[in-house]
């Protein structure tokens, strides 16, 4: 056995006759006069494979053991199927039985488990059809995601989860820290002085690899991380998890307009990509959990983005005569939605918003004449809103130092940053793309826990 095996895809894609061996999950096991149907599935595809076992062809203290969730091995031929929906199924002459499943304690074997239910056991969750579907859209995209960027000439970059500096200059950081010691069964601080510790300073959990990035960008020209973030935010809700994964491409010698001309190809080659090669998945999402996703989907791909400015988004908004749930008035933060009203219902189409107010936006950002606006940049697609934020960053050590002072951050901490001002400086920008929004977009969950692996939240890292 090894993975040069025929997998499940394979086999249902192949025509009639001869010997194989189809390995798997157990799906559902029926059983009629003279025979038992089974549906296999490896995880290859979302097809499940049907095996007929005709009564007596395998000893019954064996086929005993093909209950839901078993892991099993069936040899036989493959042959043309009289039923609809498959082309052809196993019949089989043999059994191995490599791990039984308890029927009666078996998880996923319960009807109508809710997805809060499913969170609970997402160390077997993958082998339903919902959560089977987003892993392999996931995977492909993250191959798209790294076919794009390497086809355009980047270099992946793998920046340090560890770090003395808040990039977003927010807060909510998770402190790393081995200062801890236990005393009467408790966990208490050795010493609270910070150079006591490990790294002889405050250091935290990384919210972003962009002020890392730019170190490499300014030497290799075209870059990208695609690797995990944290953020220490206490909130339960839909959109927000502890620890997920960014894509933050940064290029030299490009301004905002370079910029939102890379976001939009970046986003319609990897939806694109995603309809071309996810077909299956993709329709069962469109089926099961968001109606008209694939519509929405070609429609994203196929369009070309429109492009606003802040103050002109917030002109129409207040003109549109909706009643929408957070007043807009110029200097306020877009909602979901504004950005969806945006979208949906004046410009019918993927939109990118620019200079927006420096008040409302992170220290880096290039300010404008204006001395109002930043050269930031939000990607805005249907149903969901923002997908992606970026801007032109300040190339000019003297407007970089007076906005750290402005917000009150530690300069001494960004002293590095500053420094790739001071020698050799360049125009750059970049965007960010948190990858769980992406599936998000690409699948029609609702619930960002659903389209990672193991879910990290507010008093969640059971896994």
């Amino acid at each position: 056995m090894d993975y040069r095996r025929t997998y499940v895809r394979d086999l249902l894609k192949s025509q009639p006759g001869g010997s194989v061996s189809a390995y798997g999950w157990v799906k559902t096991r029926r059983d009629s006069k003279g025979v038992h149907f089974v549906q296999l599935n490896d995880g290859s595809c979302f097809a499940d494979l049907q095996v007929v076992l005709e009564a007596g062809s395998i000893p019954d203290s064996e086929l005993k053991k093909v209950t839901t969730g078993a892991c099993v091995r069936f040899d036989g031929s493959l042959v043309e199927s009289p039923g609809e929906g498959q082309a052809v199924e196993l019949k089989a002459t043999a059994l191995e039985v490599f791990g039984p499943a308890d029927p009666e304690s078996y998880p996923l074997q319960k009807k109508g488990a809710t997805m809060e239910f499913l969170r609970e056991i997402a160390h077997l969750r993958v082998r339903g059809n919902t959560f089977g579907a987003v892993s392999r859209v996931r995977n492909r995209a993250a191959w798209a995601v790294h076919k794009f960027f390497q086809d355009r000439g980047f270099s992946w970059v793998h920046t340090p989860m560890i770090t003395a500096s808040d990039a977003e200059g927010a807060g909510a950081m998770f402190h790393v820290s081995t200062s801890l010691e236990v005393k009467n069964g408790k966990y208490a601080l050795k010493s609270d002085d910070p150079a006591q510790d490990f790294f002889g300073k405050p250091s935290f959990l990384t919210v972003s690899g962009q002020l890392n990035i730019e170190t490499h960008v300014l030497g290799l020209t075209n870059v990208y991380p695609f690797s995990p973030c944290f953020r220490a935010e206490n909130s339960n809700t839909a959109r927000h998890l502890s620890e997920f994964w960014m894509i933050e491409p940064e290029q030299a010698f490009c301004d905002i307009e370079g910029n939102m001309n890379l976001a939009e190809e970046f986003v319609r080659e990897v939806i694109q990509d995603a309809l071309d090669n996810q077909t299956d998945d993709l329709a069962f999402f469109d089926q099961r959990i968001e109606p008209g996703l694939i519509k929405t989907l070609e429609h994203v791909a196929g369009s070309s983005f429109e492009r606003i400015t802040y103050t002109d988004a917030v002109e129409m908004l207040r003109a549109s005569g909706e009643s929408f749930e957070f007043p807009v008035s110029w200097g306020c933060d877009l909602q979901s939605e504004h950005e969806r009203w945006l979208t949906e219902k004046k410009i019918g189409k993927p939109v990118i918003v620019t200079d927006y107010p420096k008040e409302i936006k992170a220290f880096y950002m290039y300010q404008n004449d204006d001395g109002k606006t930043v050269r930031a940049m939000d990607v805005l697609v249907p149903r969901i809103g923002e997908l992606i934020g970026g801007s032109q960053r300040e190339d000019r050590l003297d407007r970089l130092e007076r906005r750290i002072d402005e917000m009150g951050l530690p300069k001494e901490a960004y002293w590095w940053y500053l420094d790739l001002r001071r020698f050799g400086s360049a125009p750059h920008a970049g965007f960010g793309l948190g990858f769980e929004r992406l599936i998000m977009y690409l699948t029609g969950m609702k619930n960002i826990r659903d389209v990672i692996p193991f879910h990290r939240a507010v008093g969640q890292a059971e896994f």
